[in-house]
């Protein structure tokens, strides 16, 4: 069952497979669905200081009913911090938002503030100080794993030639039709682990004629051909979802797609449209 299986980070820290991502569920019911999620099986909770979500997030995690070393945390600096003093003060309340001692994975939530994410300047200085803030968190063992989201192959490079610690971890927009493979190609060869945001394309996967087919084809749902395909290229899926009956069918995925058909799902036309999504930065098509 994939939701026991884990990647291991290399620092040697073990992470699920598969998270439970929790961008647009509000801070009121979050809780649940972490209950949910946990009691289904999830052990890999992902959410983000942007989402407004940490302290439901936290509330979930102590009635979950599961000791808090077996579950993995995620959260993610703001975008908009770019500066060291923000950054650690911004980690301080991540911890106290989520009530925890520890978080197992923090990450840059975006190499530029959202509101510049179509312009130049690429924040070097800023994310330099940013991730000197979260490398003294994680000496400090209040992180157990830090990492970026977002960030390209030079965005990566800046933080490694002034830094002491690798990133761990790239989370990207990476789906059926929409795959970054030379990041992804980029972040193997230097041992970052690729989490795969939004891998049902929010939602606009189930209209695609060609996946549906494929979908049909081994007897599952979209959603979990869609799964299937980021484990399949070694990457770490984060579906978004309160809903428990999804949870299940997102975590069903103990199947396997053959090369040809691999092949075929990663040369599929690109999603041109995200429906209300579009109007987030990431989704912008070029």
């Amino acid at each position: 069952m994939i939701l026991k299986e884990s990647y291991t980070l290399l620092n040697g820290v073990e992470i699920p497979k598969i998270g439970l991502g929790t961008w647009f569920i509000s801070d009121e019911t979050v809780a649940q669905a972490v209950k949910d999620a946990v009691e289904i099986g999830y052990r890999h909770i992902d959410t983000a200081q942007a989402y407004g979500n940490e302290r439901g997030i936290g509330e979930g995690i102590k009635a979950c009913g599961v000791k808090r070393e077996e579950l993995f945390i995620t959260t993610k600096l703001a975008a908009e911090v770019k500066s060291y003093e923000q950054a650690v003060a911004s980690i301080d309340n991540s911890l106290k938002l989520l009530g925890l001692d520890y978080i197992d994975l923090m990450i840059i939530h975006s190499p530029k503030p959202w509101a510049e994410y179509g312009k130049e300047d690429r924040h070097f200085d800023g994310n330099r100080e940013a991730w000197q803030a979260l490398e003294d968190a994680y000496k400090a063992g209040k992180l157990r794993a830090i990492g970026v989201s977002n960030f390209q192959q030079t965005d990566i490079e800046n933080i490694v030639a002034g830094g002491t610690v690798k990133p761990m971890v790239n989370q990207v927009l990476a789906h059926i039709s929409n795959t970054p493979f030379e990041l992804v190609d980029y972040c193997k060869q230097n041992n970052i682990l690729v989490e795969a945001y939004s891998p049902i394309a929010h939602g606009e996967l189930m209209k695609n004629k060609e996946v549906i087919k494929m979908a049909e084809k081994y007897d599952v749902s979209v959603p979990q051909l869609a799964i299937r395909y980021c484990l399949e290229l070694g990457l770490l899926p984060l579906p978004k979802t309160a809903n428990p009956k999804n949870m299940k069918n997102n975590a069903d995925v103990d199947f396997k797609i053959s090369a040809d058909d691999m092949k075929m799902l990663k040369n599929i036309e690109q999603i041109k449209d995200y429906g209300e999504a579009s109007n987030f930065p990431v989704f912008w098509t070029k």
